[in-house]
């Protein structure tokens, strides 16, 4: 059924409280729409909806739809959910999520798109604070929790929208951008694209996309993005940007240094000319690459350096990037949402730049698609420099456990490559274990985009 938004008045979402949709309700809202919902459980996006007036229904029940001229549904909401089938019973009509936003970014007259597999949720949250500051008059969408916004939303202009594009099941697709950033192109979602070529192809459609006249911002470091940048040489306006100088970028740092935190200060340069000095309080090489990042969409609109600079000198990570949990025993405990080699690469550099004594890794995987053909491949690496990488039972996430894998072929894979992992099949076990081999001045990371999280305070 063909919707036009021109003709809805009521909008009901199913599963408000999702990183993206509860943003999505407030962009809604803020474009004149009657906004409600609901989800299963209270959690901060449902607080923050609740401040701002948003009705929050806990408990998905049919009579909730009622009197809805929308249906909106994140992918997690299957078809037999109490409430879409009360809608179909009503002719209500359904949209999905990504959909919803695809639409709305075609109100806007300028569109940025912040994709990549790794990276996307910082680079748009480090853009939401330069816009908070005074550097954009944007409104932002970030897949993540910002401390800042209360949440992932800045409602700003409707002449600026920068969001998160994400590639799973090649959501970006619905979206319009004017300004297409890729920060990275990596071999994730084998659930659903078929190899990396696949995955290539998603993100060059969603290059295709860029109107004439428009912008594609890509990372030089990344081969497969600059196959992309070149492929479109001369079709669209081009930025490039990097840490290593040899990919000729536009944007890149000089004269890094990191502090005893592991939060590096650098000089922008943008074509040979020194922009000047920016300095983060967020740890590790890749948060440089993501700032640069920001910085090439930030001054590409307009934005005066030292306005952004500053913006991104009080930025802290979004929840879940490296997040400081508490300390036991002399032993603190961090938590990062990595769940690809290259995303927990880049955690372990954090924790390696953070002074400590031993750093120790929990990892719990949450994808048996993800354990067989990632960690049970060639990526057992990614856990070099760690004292121990202990891991636990698989979490299902949206998969069911067909046999085929389980949490000890991971730890042989890893073993193989650096020799440092066990398998412990709870967190209770791994509570014991670090408690006995942990001491004061040792780290903890957990890893994982499960309810490793959740599990994470049981080591507190």
């Amino acid at each position: 059924m063909a919707v036009k938004l021109d003709n809805i008045k009521k909008v009901h979402l199913i599963g408000i409280g999702g990183c993206s949709m509860n943003g999505l309700a407030q962009i809604l809202r803020s474009r004149g729409f009657e906004v409600g919902g609901s989800d299963s459980a209270v959690s901060p996006f449902t607080k923050r909806l609740d401040e701002l007036g948003i009705p929050v229904t806990i408990g998905q029940k049919a009579e909730n739809v009622d009197g809805s001229d929308l249906v909106i549904y994140s992918a997690a909401i299957k078809p037999d959910n109490p409430e879409r089938l009360r809608a179909r019973e009503l002719g209500i009509p359904e949209m999905e999520r990504s959909v919803a936003l695809g639409m709305l970014s075609e109100g806007y007259e300028n569109v940025v798109g912040i994709a990549g597999c790794h990276g996307k949720t910082t680079i748009t949250s480090m853009l939401a604070l330069i816009a908070e500051q005074g550097g954009l008059d944007a409104t932002v969408h970030v897949g993540g929790f910002v401390e800042f916004l209360k949440g992932g939303t800045r409602i700003g202009s409707h002449d600026l929208f920068i969001t998160e594009a994400c590639e799973y099941v090649e959501s970006f697709l619905t979206l319009r951008p004017t300004v297409a950033l890729i920060n990275n192109i990596d071999d994730d979602h084998l659930d659903y694209f078929r190899d990396i070529d696949h995955i290539t192809d998603a993100f060059r459609k969603f290059v295709a996309l860029i109107p004439k006249g428009g912008m594609f911002i890509g990372c030089t470091d990344d081969p497969r993005v600059r196959g992309l940048l070149d492929e479109y040489k001369g079709r669209v306006n081009e930025l490039r940007y990097g840490l290593d100088a040899a990919y000729d970028p536009d944007y890149y740092p000089e004269n890094a240094v990191y502090d005893d935190y592991g939060c590096p200060s650098y000089d922008l340069y943008f074509r040979g000319a020194s922009c000047g000095r920016v300095t983060l309080h967020v740890p590790g090489q890749h948060n440089m690459l993501n700032s640069v990042a920001a910085m090439a969409v930030a001054l590409s609109h307009g934005t005066d350096f030292k306005v952004a600079a500053n913006a991104l000198a009080s930025f802290k990570n979004t929840r879940r990037r490296f997040e400081y949990y508490g300390e036991r025993d002399g032993v603190r405990v961090f938590h990062d949402y990595a769940h690809h080699p290259a995303e927990i690469r880049a955690a372990v550099d954090s924790g390696l730049r953070t002074p400590h004594k031993e750093l120790y890794c929990v990892f719990q995987c949450n994808s048996y698609t993800r354990a067989k053909t990632l960690f049970c491949g060639h990526q057992g690496d990614c856990f070099k420099g760690v004292t121990k990488v202990l891991v636990p039972d698989i979490y299902p996430g949206r998969e069911k456990d067909d046999g085929s894998v389980h949490a000890r072929d991971m730890v042989k894979a890893i073993n193989e490559a650096t020799g440092n992992a066990l398998y412990l099949s709870t967190f209770e076990e791994i509570s014991d274990w670090l408690k006995a081999n942990a001491s004061e001045g040792d780290i903890v990371v957990t890893l994982g985009s499960g309810d490793v999280y959740i599990q994470t305070n049981k080591l507190l």
